[in-house]
C-alpha cells in the first residue's frame, strides 16, 4: 500500500477559525482558540496520521498589516511557509466581497506554485445563498484546486476535508510516530493554554502584549502532583495590575481555568504558580523577542 505524507499550511485572515479547524481535524486540542484576533503567534505543527497517510499541519498566524516587530516576524513566517509546504489551505468566512485582507493574501498566493484549496468556514452562521455567492466571488479571484464549505465548530464536512487534503499529499515517509499529534514540547503547550485563558478573560490590548514563559515543570517528590511555575510578561504596569486584578482575583481565575485544562491534558494533579512581570515594549525589542524564542533574521 502506498503511504502518503506531506505538509499543509493553514492560512487566512485573523479570527477565521484556523486553530479551531486544526483541533477539529486532529480531534485533539493543540492550538489555542479565542474570539480575539491574532491568537496564534507561532507556527504550530499538528500531526494527523492514518493507516496509509500522515499530514503535518502548520497553523500560521493570521495575515494582517504589521504594527510592530512581532507582527513583522509573524507575517514573514507565513510567507516563508507558503513556498515550503505541499498544500495551502486558505480559510475564509462566508462573505459577499473580497476585502483588503483577503486581496493581500491572494496576491501572495499568486506568487507561489503550491496548490491551494479554499475552505469556507462558519457556514452554519449564514444562509446557503451567502455561501454560494462567496464561492462565486472567490473563484473569480484565483484558480483554486478545490473549494469546500465547512463548519469547524460544528464538525460539518471535516471528514470530507480530511480526504481532500490527503489526496494532495505526495508519496512519502512517516515523519513522526503514529501517536504524535504535535511536535511542540510540553512547556510550549502549557504556555499556550495559560495564554488562551488570559485572552478569554481580558479585553482590548492587554492580551496581545502578553507572553507566557514556563520556567519549570517537575513532579513533586513522593506525590502524584506536577508543579508548574510560569511567568506572564506584559508591557505596562497598568496591564500587570489588570492581569492580577483586585486582591489577585483575576490571576486566580486565570490560574484555576488553566489548571483544570492542564490536569485533563496531563492526567494528574497540577499545582500552577503564576507570576506577572513587566517587560516594557517587548513586542518591538529584537533582543527580547530572540530571548523569547522567536526566529529573527540576524542580518
Amino acid at each position: 500500500m502506498v503511504f502518503k505524507s506531506g505538509f499543509a499550511a493553514l492560512i487566512g485572515r485573523t479570527n477565521v477559525g484556523k486553530s479551531t479547524l486544526l483541533n477539529a481535524l486532529l480531534e485533539e486540542k493543540v492550538a489555542i482558540t479565542s474570539d480575539k484576533p491574532q491568537t496564534t503567534r507561532n507556527t504550530i505543527q499538528g500531526i494527523l496520521t492514518g493507516e496509509n497517510y500522515q499530514v503535518v499541519f502548520i497553523d500560521t498566524p493570521g495575515i494582517h498589516k504589521p504594527k510592530h516587530k512581532l507582527s513583522e516576524i509573524m507575517i514573514e513566517s507565513v510567507k516563508k511557509t507558503l513556498s515550503e509546504v505541499d498544500l495551502i489551505i486558505y480559510m475564509i468566512e462566508p462573505n459577499i466581497e473580497v476585502g483588503p485582507g483577503d486581496k493581500y493574501i491572494i496576491e501572495h498566493l499568486i506568487s507561489v506554485d503550491t496548490p491551494v484549496i479554499l475552505v469556507i468556514n462558519k457556514i452554519d452562521t449564514v444562509p446557503y445563498e451567502a455561501v454560494d455567492k462567496t464561492i462565486e466571488i472567490f473563484k473569480a479571484q484565483y484558480n483554486f484546486k478545490d473549494i469546500l464549505p465547512i463548519s469547524a465548530l460544528k464538525n460539518k464536512n471535516i471528514d470530507l476535508l480530511k480526504h481532500t487534503i490527503v489526496s494532495y499529499m505526495p508519496e512519502g515517509p512517516q515523519y513522526f510516530p503514529s501517536d504524535y499529534i504535535t511536535d511542540r514540547p510540553e512547556k510550549f503547550l502549557v504556555s499556550e493554554i495559560i495564554r488562551e485563558k488570559i485572552l478569554n478573560y481580558l479585553e482590548d490590548e492587554v492580551p496581545h502584549g502578553v507572553y507566557v514563559e514556563v520556567n519549570s515543570m517537575k513532579v513533586r517528590e513522593n506525590k502524584d502532583i506536577l508543579d508548574i511555575e510560569a511567568f506572564i510578561f506584559c508591557e505596562k504596569e497598568s496591564h500587570k495590575a489588570i492581569i492580577i486584578g483586585k486582591n489577585g482575583q483575576m490571576l486566580r481565575k486565570i490560574g484555576s481555568s488553566a489548571r483544570t485544562e492542564l490536569e485533563s491534558l496531563f492526567g494528574q494533579k497540577i499545582y500552577l504558580d503564576l507570576w506577572v512581570k513587566v517587560k516594557k515594549g517587548w513586542r518591538d525589542n529584537i533582543s527580547i523577542l530572540r530571548s523569547f524564542g522567536y526566529a529573527i533574521d540576524k542580518r
